[in-house]
């Protein structure tokens, strides 16, 4: 069972899903992704997700790729070797800063937004 829980801090939107991300439970995280694409900056925690088979891959493109039509920034944090690896090998982390902590997935992601312009 897929448990998504999201959270609103000063800075960011955290989405933290629980539990496995496959064929069977992707619908829940491609929605709550499609709800959060309007959101200026997005950090999603994949730490708690032992699995993510290429429908979980798929909803996370997929919702990465709308929140930055909507000029959002995203970044992933995920302190699982084995998917971190799958991140890294399939090139993902090519499209958004993979990290190995919640810290280092928030810097990058505040780091990634261009300077407000003075007036």
């Amino acid at each position: 069972m897929l448990e998504i829980h999201v959270e609103e801090t000063d800075t960011y939107t955290l989405c933290r899903p629980s539990g496995e991300l496959d064929a069977y439970t992707v619908g829940a995280f491609r929605e709550s992704l499609s709800k959060l694409a309007g959101h200026s900056h997005l950090l999603i925690d994949l730490s708690e997700v032992p699995f993510m088979d290429s429908a979980g891959l798929g909803a996370l493109i997929g919702g990465i790729r709308r929140a930055r039509e909507a000029d959002g920034a995203v970044a992933v944090a995920c302190t699982r070797p084995a998917l971190t690896r799958l991140l890294h090998t399939t090139g993902f982390d090519r499209i958004v800063p993979v990290t190995e902590s919640l810290e280092e997935a928030e810097e990058a992601l505040l780091e990634g937004q261009p300077a407000e312009s003075e007036s």
